[in-house]
């Protein structure tokens, strides 16, 4: 028997986000508040029979049943056509691995999002599908035949996204290919680098660290940089770095406003959700980054820094005192977010994969995003459109 699935208030969606481990910090209610040029619903799944769901709670849901998933959908409207494009970022946050996927989670939410006018939906299924030690990485990037990460015999393949996958393409969902050569997607990244945390302690983790990062770490201890933890009033001083990492990296910077927007948004609905970290050295600041945290997940989300006095390491300092933070909060893992899929020398981003990779840790592969077309002709000339943008 299918769920029953309808939209939600913002606080039933976050009483289930609470009651997960983990979540992506796009799939919480206040991620819609980040995106104004998008309409954001909460929808939630029901489990009306006596089955007992995916580990949810009682709520009411005006025709009772039990809450057993939940997904933040972002709808954008196309110009001139009252239709709109849906798309839930690393999400929805349902029971990927039931056998009964598609008839019981996802044509539902298909169904409904038709209703709502859309012509085609997006989204990105947190399952992982492959991870790469560290070492493993460090050995791809020496080996010169090696070309792409995903190419390289992995360290562990995870048990059901094979499955997952099966169940999405004999669905009609297609997976989207990343934009550009070099791995990173327009919408989120496929591969990302990740520290698990759960069981170790910070020293343990320390040792994890590659020699260079230890001591980078200690270099910028003896050379006075302080770590400290910023606010709103401080989101400018941060940009400013940020403007100048996007120049330096080739990257088209978001405005200052945007960073703003996700202070306030975040902060209101978890005063922990986003945390803003900035390395000085004799009254300059250095180095900025955001961290957000959704249960036991900890991101590194946007790191900024400047070519100034860079001999004494403002970066490794300002990760480790995020990661020292991350533990205490009790994360499980510590997230670096996007890494390039390129190994080639030539790629100005190795330098960022190798830096993530010394952090210990693995690289890390989940499912990438995936499309369903409601509407094949809309969906075609929406494609069109984004090919020549």
């Amino acid at each position: 028997m299918s769920l029953r699935l309808q939209a939600i208030t913002r606080e039933e969606h976050l009483a289930f986000v609470r009651t997960r481990s983990s979540a992506s910090h796009m799939q919480v209610p206040s991620w819609g508040d980040v995106k104004p040029d998008w309409r954001a619903e909460s929808l939630g799944w029901f489990d009306d029979g006596d089955g007992d769901g995916d580990g949810g709670r009682h709520h009411g849901g005006g025709g009772g049943g039990r809450l057993v998933g939940v997904g933040l959908v972002l709808l954008r409207p196309l110009p001139k056509v009252k239709r709109s494009l849906a798309y839930l970022p690393e999400g929805p946050v349902i029971d990927w691995h039931a056998a009964d996927l598609a008839e019981r989670w996802l044509e539902p939410m298909l169904a409904y999002l038709k209703t709502r006018g859309a012509f085609s939906v997006k989204m990105g299924p947190p399952v992982v599908a492959r991870r790469w030690s560290a070492d493993a990485v460090k050995t791809a990037i020496a080996d010169p035949a090696a070309r792409r990460l995903g190419d390289v015999e992995a360290t562990t393949y995870e048990p059901g996204a094979v499955e997952v996958a099966e169940r999405l393409r004999g669905m009609g969902w297609r997976r989207t290919e990343p934009g550009g050569e070099d791995g990173f997607a327009a919408g989120q990244p496929r591969y990302v680098f990740q520290v698990p945390f759960a069981g170790r302690s910070l020293e343990e983790i320390q040792r994890g660290l590659n020699q260079q990062w230890r001591r980078n770490i200690k270099k910028a201890e003896k050379a006075g940089v302080k770590v400290v933890r910023g606010g709103h009033d401080d989101l400018p001083a941060f940009y400013e770095l940020y403007a100048e990492t996007a120049e330096r990296d080739r990257f088209i910077p978001r405005p200052l406003p945007y960073f703003q927007r996700m202070w306030t948004a975040l902060t209101a609905e978890d005063p922990d959700r986003m945390r803003l970290y900035l390395a000085h050295h004799d009254g300059d600041v250095l180095a900025a980054a955001t961290m957000l945290t959704v249960g036991s997940h900890v991101w590194y989300s946007y790191g900024a820094s400047t070519s100034r006095k860079r001999e004494v390491q403002p970066n490794n300092a300002i990760q480790w005192r995020m990661m020292a933070d991350a533990h205490e909060l009790g994360a499980a893992v510590y997230d670096f977010r996007g890494i390039t899929d390129t190994l080639e020398e030539s790629n100005h981003l190795l330098g960022l994969l190798r830096f993530k990779a010394g952090a210990g840790g693995e690289a890390v592969e989940y499912l990438g995003e995936w499309d369903f077309p409601l509407n094949r002709l809309l969906h075609k000339a929406l494609d069109l459109y984004m090919a020549r943008r």
